[in-house]
């Protein structure tokens, strides 16, 4: 008998703790932010919902700001925090053969978009008010001061 191993496929996610962050499309500013999260969000092809409503909760309960004793303890709306989400397919780049990456677990740009957009409103509930974003499948600049520096990688597939 054959045993079959499904590989759960994920939503990558790397968290900057920032002083502020800015992206523009064709230098025009269209998202900023002041102290909080810079965002950076790839999604594969087999994500779903139930991957977003994780990764939400995970993101707003992660506590990587200091305390009044300089320890992280403190999260994104104990310091009435912002937040900036910019997708990033290439967060799912494979560097498995030769040096030019592939992309092909990259989810294709509806669904992408779908799951982005869904993050970027569940993201907003959990935190209280709006978060600012960049333009999905634009080339954006994007410009941060890393806070720490603080950066953080999630994968929901490991739910670490």
């Amino acid at each position: 008998m054959t045993k079959v191993i499904l590989k759960r496929i994920s939503l990558r996610i790397v968290i900057q703790r920032v002083s502020e962050a800015k992206v523009e499309v064709e230098e025009q500013l269209i998202g900023s932010i002041g102290k909080g999260l810079l965002l950076l969000l790839g999604v594969e092809e087999a994500d779903s919902e139930e991957d977003v409503d994780w990764l939400c909760k995970k993101v707003i309960g992660m506590r990587i700001f200091s305390d009044e004793e300089g320890k992280m303890n403190l999260d994104v709306k104990d310091v009435q925090g912002e937040i900036l989400v910019v997708s990033q397919f290439t967060l799912h780049a494979s560097t498995k053969k030769g040096n030019r990456p592939s992309f092909i677990k990259s989810a294709h740009p509806q669904k992408a978009e779908e799951l982005y957009e869904s993050f970027k409103k569940k993201l907003g509930v959990h935190l209280g008010k709006d978060v600012a974003s960049g333009a999905f499948g634009a080339n954006m600049q994007v410009s941060l001061v890393n806070d720490g520096p603080v950066t953080i990688l999630i994968d929901s597939k490991n739910r670490e």
